[in-house]
């Protein structure tokens, strides 16, 4: 029989030695830790045989994520899967904008300059005061949603996505990692007549349709609807913020995590739409990634900052 070193030793001429770690122990269902302390542990021959198919297929350009079934997100565990797109860290700056915008938690506290007074339905219990109401568009596997929801457990929060099989994953890690939020199944806004948010956020599909980015690396397995937004990758983008001033409390935010090139772009479509305060965030890499706007309240005049 082979030693779990002599196994690893094997797969490294295939895989870095991380991937190849974190490979062996979803096999063994060990920490990759383990392995080290017990390199000498003897494997049998489904073992072998079951990481030999996993060294394979990542080899293969499979995701590692995909193999394993799970990404870490903002400190917690999200199942993925081929039908949900891969959470990346870049995405947590949307959730610490939105934490920061909301109060940082603190979603009970008076001049919450996102609260809907008039909405007695989303009145808190223990205080009388409103709390807010945040949407996220094209959820995936629920990482942003149920972040939100874990994070300010006194919000209301709303989930959607077009893609059934995603939303499933979705209710699954909301049900897993204790996240109360609701899922619903559609095209962006469209089925959200008549509704009103504090905060709108979103992670669309934001890479043009010919980018060579999706011939390599995970991209090639990932789903495309979540990734490609149209030949200039701001069809969704665009359909997003049209519709939001509709959808969106008087002095809500809305906020988009959007590709490296296209801050301006996004930018200008925020402010022809009516948005105020204008801003692009960068990301720890420097890019600006996400940008936020705001919807004036009645007689405000707007304003562009960038």
């Amino acid at each position: 029989m082979t030693t779990v070193a002599a196994a690893l030793a094997a797969a490294r001429a295939k895989l870095p030695a991380s991937e190849a770690r974190l490979l062996l122990g979803q096999v063994m269902r060990q920490a990759p830790a383990w392995l080290i302390a017990h390199d000498d542990e003897l494997l049998d021959e489904d073992a072998l045989l079951a990481f030999a198919a996993l060294v394979a297929r990542r080899a293969g350009g499979e995701p590692v994520a995909y193999l394993l079934g799970y990404r870490e997100f903002f400190g917690r565990r999200f199942a993925v899967s081929p039908a949900v797109l891969i959470p990346r860290p870049e995405t947590e700056l949307l959730v610490e904008l939105a934490k920061a915008r909301v109060g940082a938690g603190a979603l009970c506290v008076p001049g919450n300059p996102l609260a809907r007074r008039e909405a007695e339905s989303r009145v808190c219990r223990d205080c009388g005061l409103v709390t807010p109401s945040i949407l996220d568009l094209g959820t995936g596997s629920g990482c942003i949603a149920i972040t939100l929801a874990l994070e300010l457990p006194l919000s209301r929060v709303t989930a959607v996505d077009s893609s059934g099989a995603a939303l499933q994953v979705a209710a699954s890690n909301a049900l897993d990692l204790g996240a109360s939020l609701r899922l619903l199944q559609g095209d962006w806004l469209s089925g959200l007549d008549g509704e009103c948010f504090d905060l709108i956020v979103s992670n669309p599909p934001y890479v043009a349709a010919a980018d060579a980015h999706l011939a390599q690396g995970d991209l090639r397995h990932e789903p495309r609807q979540a990734l490609v937004g149209g030949a200039d990758g701001l069809d969704a983008i665009r359909n997003i913020v049209a519709a939001a001033s509709s959808h969106l409390a008087l002095g809500g935010s809305l906020m988009i995590e959007h590709g490296h090139d296209q801050a301006d772009a996004v930018r200008v479509l925020m402010g022809d739409a009516g948005f105020s305060e204008i801003k692009a965030h960068a990301d720890l890499a420097g890019i600006l990634r996400v940008t936020v706007g705001r919807l004036p309240s009645t007689g405000e005049a707007p304003a562009v900052s960038y």
